[in-house]
């Protein structure tokens, strides 16, 4: 899950597993799997890198 926040300033929570295309058009939409789009403030770059954590985070095997 990341999080990201919209236009309006309110912060959601999204599955990174969701995400099928992230463009930006001026302002960055993330389109999910399901068809709906989100408008978000950060940059197209600020969310891979935010894909790019989740994904390691969740192939850590040993937290300790």
């Amino acid at each position: 899950m990341i999080e990201v926040t919209k236009l309006n300033d309110v912060k959601v929570t999204i599955n990174a597993e969701q995400i099928e295309m992230v463009e930006d058009v001026p302002d960055t939409v993330i389109s999910l799997l399901t068809g709906k789009k989100i408008i978000v403030k950060e940059s197209r770059e600020e969310i891979t890198k935010l894909i790019i954590e989740y994904k390691r985070t969740i192939n850590i095997k040993d937290i300790s």
